[in-house]
């Protein structure tokens, strides 16, 4: 049995034009896509994790990177559904 992933939804969500006031009034967004909030953190994470002195080491090794970025990501998901 797989786990399944909390992706934490579109990173940047779009209300479609299609949908009336009524939707938007009480807070539904519908989703146009695009990358998840989960590859976004990832994305900000390795982007230190390669900018850092002392993560600096990681970028030779991108597997490690991306898990490192990952990892952090799924915390920083995991911190966000306690407030």
């Amino acid at each position: 049995m797989s786990e399944e992933i909390n992706d934490g939804g579109s990173a940047f969500p779009q209300v479609d034009s299609e949908w009336d006031d009524y939707d938007k009034k009480y807070g539904r967004v519908y989703s146009s896509g695009g990358m998840s909030l989960r590859d976004y953190f990832a994305a900000k994470a390795m982007q230190g994790f390669l900018a850092s002195r002392e993560y600096g080491g990681a970028a030779g090794n991108a597997d490690t990177c991306a898990e490192w970025a990952y990892a952090h990501a799924d915390a920083m998901l995991k911190a966000r559904g306690k407030c």
